[in-house]
Order: C-alpha cells, then sequence, then structure tokens
C-alpha cells in the first residue's frame, strides 16, 4: 500500500497535469475562437519581409495543422476539380520590397476598381479612398508594380468564418512588402459577404495580405475594410466548396488559387 507521501506526490503530480491540461484547452479554444478569422490571414494576419503578416485571427504563428496557411496538405486534388478553376497562368511573383509605405497618390474623391483576375475566375471589387485612404493607396501601389501578379491564395477559412486570403508572394502566410502602414475605417467595422478587407498583425502592421468575405462572418473591428466585391462572389464561393487541403475548415485551399493579374483603375 502506498503511504502518505506517495499518495500526496501522485496527487500534486495530478494536480499539475489538469492545470495543464487546462490551460492547453483554453489555449486551444482561443486559438479556435481567433481563427474560426488574416491574419495575414485572413489572416489575414503577422511581421515585416521575413515576419509574419496575417495576424490576430489569421496569426500565422499557429502551427497546428490545418490550423494555419503553413500546415502541409494530406492530400492535393487538381485545381480542374473544383468548379469554375483551371491552371494558372505562368510565372512566379516578383516579391519586390520596399522600406517605406508608398508616397500617397490616390484622390480620396475619385472611385477605384480592383480587378482579380484569379486562376479560379475574375473579382472586381469597389474601393473605397475615401474612408481608406492609405489602404487603396498602398493596394493601388502595389497592383501597379505587379506586386500581386501570380501570388497563390495561400489560406481558406470554412468554419466559423468565411475568407480566402491572399496577398503574401511566399504563400507561407508570413511574407508582406517591407513595410507596414496604419489602420483605417474601422469605426464601425463589419464583415459582411462581399466585404474585402485587411489581414493584420495587431494594430497598425498592414501589408500586403489582405481577405475577402465569402459568406457573412462575424469578427471584431480589426481589419480595415477597404472594398466591396461587385462581381464574382460565386467564384469564392466555389472556391469554398471545394475545401481545405487535409478536410479541415483552415488552411490551403484544394483549389489552386492563384492571382494571374491584379489592377486598379480609376473611374
Amino acid at each position: 500500500m502506498a503511504s502518505s507521501n506517495e499518495q500526496r506526490r501522485r496527487q500534486l503530480a495530478r494536480e499539475k497535469y489538469e492545470r495543464q491540461a487546462t490551460r492547453r484547452a483554453e489555449a486551444h479554444k482561443h486559438r479556435k475562437q481567433r481563427n474560426a478569422i488574416v491574419g495575414a490571414a485572413l489572416a489575414v494576419v503577422v511581421v515585416a519581409a521575413g515576419g509574419a503578416w496575417a495576424g490576430g485571427v489569421f496569426d500565422s504563428s499557429d502551427k497546428g495543422k490545418n490550423n494555419s496557411p503553413q500546415a502541409a496538405p494530406d492530400k492535393t486534388a487538381p485545381a480542374a476539380q473544383v468548379k469554375g478553376c483551371n491552371p494558372p497562368a505562368a510565372g512566379t511573383p516578383n516579391g519586390k520590397q520596399w522600406q517605406t509605405e508608398p508616397a500617397m497618390s490616390v484622390d480620396t474623391k475619385a472611385a477605384y476598381t480592383a480587378t482579380l483576375d484569379t486562376s479560379c475566375g475574375p473579382v472586381t471589387v469597389s474601393l473605397d479612398a475615401a474612408k481608406a485612404p492609405h489602404t487603396v493607396n498602398s493596394f493601388a501601389f502595389l497592383a501597379g508594380e505587379q506586386y500581386f501578379d501570380h501570388v497563390k491564395c495561400h489560406r481558406l477559412t470554412t468554419e466559423g468564418i468565411y475568407v480566402l486570403q491572399c496577398g503574401d508572394p511566399t504563400g507561407t502566410g508570413s511574407g508582406g512588402p517591407g513595410y507596414k502602414f496604419p489602420d483605417e475605417n474601422l469605426t464601425g467595422a463589419t464583415y459582411p459577404a462581399g466585404t474585402l478587407a485587411m489581414a493584420n498583425a495587431g494594430p497598425g502592421t498592414n501589408g500586403s495580405q489582405f481577405f475577402l468575405v465569402y459568406k457573412d462572418t462575424q469578427l471584431p473591428p480589426n481589419y480595415t475594410p477597404f472594398g466591396k466585391i461587385t462581381g464574382g462572389l460565386d467564384v469564392l464561393q466555389n472556391i469554398a466548396g471545394g475545401g481545405v487541403q487535409g478536410g479541415g475548415g483552415d488552411g490551403a485551399p484544394v483549389a489552386d488559387v492563384v492571382l494571374n493579374k491584379v489592377a486598379v483603375a480609376k473611374g
């Protein structure tokens, strides 16, 4: 029969284990809540070039399988199996880097339209330069530099939040253009289907990663909304219908979604 000292040691060990298990369960719950949605993400979302750009609910620091855009897929389905998807155009991201945010050049009183020519179909977005001038300016600048061309959309979330995250030329969820800029348009921000918003790693850490909302999503107002999808919502829904590699609710999409070209036009 075990001595009282031995029983006490076992009790202490059991209590320690239970405390650790509780902490792990709580940490997992918090990660799931963050991801369920960028960091950069999506995302969306994340550290400057070589760091994480998909922070918050898009945080690329969550390393769990199917809980990160870096999770290795178990099975890769051909893009042709996903409705509307085709092989991407030939080419690779240029991966350019800049030390500072581009100078402001957008007209805050003008209308701007972004066209995302994806390997799964075109998506058009009306950009809100009045409410998010720095964000639209950066997006237009990067598009003009062909920064987004041939970039893979690396993260799809289909449980709790409903977004496709893109804009990282490394395809890992940790890449960016080398500069950061402030958040905008957060007061009262919501994320209904059709929203274009920035992924980030916390306040003032926007870079190049963004997410497209294909179904009404509940998120805290921490991610700069800067556009509304005007065409191609069905493209995103088809991509979402293809699911996530490995069968989870968050990770690389089965569809080989690549931004063949992104362009921004005034007027």
